[in-house]
């Protein structure tokens, strides 16, 4: 969980808006963690994506697989027991992943 809290903090340094953690032990058996985080511009999500990466490697989180692109409105950071996603507003509201995965418990969500 240190590790998804620290994700959740260089994501507030950067001013994400709406982070929510998620803990999904016993609910998913590919990852432990869901952050997830909304971006209001494709610049937003390229900032919050270059920053959590950086910071990461310092702390020695290693390289996380990244898909998707600012422009889609939809990125994920794979860090294996911490899955991040960062949506624009409309994609967040659009796949409502709190809602798909309700299940999890929520750790921590900051407006």
């Amino acid at each position: 969980i240190t590790q998804a809290k620290k994700i959740v903090s260089y994501l507030e340094e950067k001013l994400a808006e709406d982070i929510l953690l998620l803990d999904l032990r016993g609910v998913s058996d590919f990852t432990d963690f869901f952050v997830l985080a909304t971006g209001t511009s494709d610049r937003m999500l390229s900032s919050l994506v270059e920053s959590a990466e950086e910071k990461g490697k310092t702390e020695g989180m290693g390289n996380p697989y990244v898909e998707g692109l600012p422009l889609s409105g939809w990125m994920v950071m794979d860090y294996g027991s911490v899955v991040v996603h960062l949506f624009s507003p409309e994609k967040r509201e659009y796949y409502q992943l709190e809602e798909l995965w309700k299940a999890g418990k929520i750790v921590l969500r900051l407006k």
